[in-house]
């Protein structure tokens, strides 16, 4: 569907916003993705975004609705295993199993098949079936020793599975190899392999020590008269900087009126 130049402008802008925050402010990204579904409602990847936005806050049913709504959009099945982790997230592991049997997934590339396993095991474990979520992981892709973008969270999946079973010795050595294939450092793979190994990370610099650091630090500096200047002039700065600001796009007052927290479940497991 095509839109008006000046409204695809602002739709582009508020979904720029949301891939920006999902990440380090998800509640402001999902305020973002309304007021973009309020804009273009009947434009796929909008509905996209705002699921995935309200993925992010755990609002799982609003964001099975907008991914069910924008694969009727586009007839696509890349969003299979979200939907299923989504069915997870609300409490029903047994239709996020049922998903991992229908014929949809043997359409997913090999990085979507690999998603929708993760989902499987988890919903395994969700049910209480620990052993069938190891094997459920078991798979080509676990035994290969090359390395893709999925590789860390696959391991690490079975590590932590590994570890839930009582299985030490073979969780560690997992752990270790997510760690190895972790270059972005996508899991905490490095902290629950010092945990297993019984290292404890301390602070080189105690308490006592940075206060006397800091008092030491403050008596050896000279006071001078600048430094009320220096106070006095920077109200100034801060006037000017926020005046800079009311250009910036953000999520005004209706859109704050239209965020509705749906969630019904805990946060989906890996």
């Amino acid at each position: 569907m095509s839109l008006p130049k000046t409204l695809a402008e602002d739709v582009a802008r508020n979904l720029v916003m949301v891939a920006r925050l999902i990440d380090e402010d998800p509640e402001q990204a999902y305020a973002f993705s309304r007021i973009a579904l309020r804009l273009a409602s009947r434009v796929a990847a909008v509905r996209e975004a705002a699921g995935f936005a309200a993925y992010a806050t755990q609002r799982y049913a609003e964001a099975l609705a907008e991914f069910r709504a924008s694969r009727r959009m586009t007839g696509s099945v890349e969003l299979w295993p979200v939907m299923a982790d989504c069915e997870r997230g609300l409490g029903r592991p047994e239709r996020a199993m049922a998903m991992a049997g229908e014929p949809e997934v043997q359409k997913l590339d090999k990085a979507g098949q690999v998603e929708m396993r993760l989902v499987a095991a988890g919903a395994r474990r969700d049910m209480g079936q620990l052993d069938a979520a190891i094997v459920t992981l078991q798979s080509p892709e676990l035994a290969s020793n090359a390395v893709h973008s999925w590789t860390p969270r696959l391991r690490y999946a079975y590590a932590d599975a590994l570890l839930e079973a009582g299985r030490e010795d073979e969780a560690r050595e997992w752990f270790g190899k997510a760690l190895e294939a972790d270059k972005d450092g996508s899991t905490d793979a490095s902290d629950r392999l010092a945990e297993l190994e019984g290292v404890e990370f301390v602070d080189a610099l105690g308490e006592d020590d940075e206060d006397v650091q800091d008092t030491t630090q403050n008596d050896a500096r000279p006071a001078t008269d600048t430094d009320s200047d220096s106070d006095t002039g920077s109200d100034t700065g801060s006037d000017a900087d926020a005046g800079s600001d009311e250009t910036q796009a953000h999520p005004g007052d209706d859109a704050e009126a239209d965020v509705e927290d749906d969630t019904t479940g805990g946060p989906a497991k890996a």
